[in-house]
């Protein structure tokens, strides 16, 4: 086997390099978690305006319940007032027990109220839960998903570094010269440096060269480089 055939195991070594890295970089996994990314995005989105109204109704009844609280307390305070034996005058009686009427009919109406808000608040709680439930499974799915891409680079990591090892043998086969003048070609031709010389195709491009060229080709020293006349690839003739 001589140098250029060897630099031909090394093109295939730099290809199977090329494509477990391209393989890493698109692992199905990514594109599994930019996917859920996008579903908690639109879960989000979704019950926004849901979780401001809730937030909104949910103020609402706070400020009615403390309102409740203390006309409650002022019932408490005019009821004792009323019974409590210290009441003389009918007259004074008679305008306790008509605050104490109009404070239960207000306490009334703000527990009505706050029945009202939340019959309201109910369907909002009920989306917002599923919501939840929904963001969960998400999580839930990310972190098993995160630990399946962690397992496919660890496996593609491993052929990496058998690829590499292997690579470093072939270089050290090689003259450096021809390494350095592979690699040159290799960073501007898509990957592929060299290529086998096959009939009149070369297998880089995959164009058919004149039989004067070929000829011009097969002529050559055998210590000579030849290159592809349409891509410039090296060839292995």
């Amino acid at each position: 086997m001589n140098d250029l055939d060897r630099l031909l195991e090394l093109q295939a070594n730099d290809t199977a390099t090329d494509q477990l890295r391209h393989r890493r970089t698109t692992l199905p996994e990514r594109a599994a978690l930019v996917e859920l990314d996008r579903k908690e995005q639109q879960v989000r989105a979704e019950v926004a305006e849901p979780q401001i109204e809730r937030d909104g109704l949910a103020r609402d009844q706070k400020r009615l319940e403390d309102e409740i609280a203390t006309v409650e307390g002022k019932a408490v305070h005019v009821h004792k007032q009323l019974y409590d034996g210290s009441m003389t005058s009918p007259k004074e009686a008679q305008a306790l027990q008509a605050d104490l009427e109009s404070l239960k009919r207000r306490q009334a109406t703000l527990e009505d109220e706050v029945i009202e808000l939340m019959e309201k608040i109910e369907p909002l709680d009920e989306l917002l839960s599923g919501s939840k439930v929904a963001l969960t499974a998400i999580d839930a799915e990310r972190a098993a998903t995160i630990a399946s891409l962690a397992a496919a680079e660890a496996a593609v990591d491993q052929e990496l570094v058998a690829t590499l090892a292997a690579r470093q043998v072939l270089v050290d086969a090689v003259p450096a010269s021809l390494v350095a003048e592979y690699e040159r070609i290799r960073g501007g031709a898509g990957g592929i440096g060299v290529a086998r010389l096959q009939g009149a195709t070369c297998l880089g491009c995959h164009i058919s060269m004149a039989a004067a060229e070929v000829d011009v080709i097969k002529r050559l020293p055998a210590e000579d480089l030849a290159y592809c006349p349409d891509c410039g690839r090296l060839l292995v003739r």
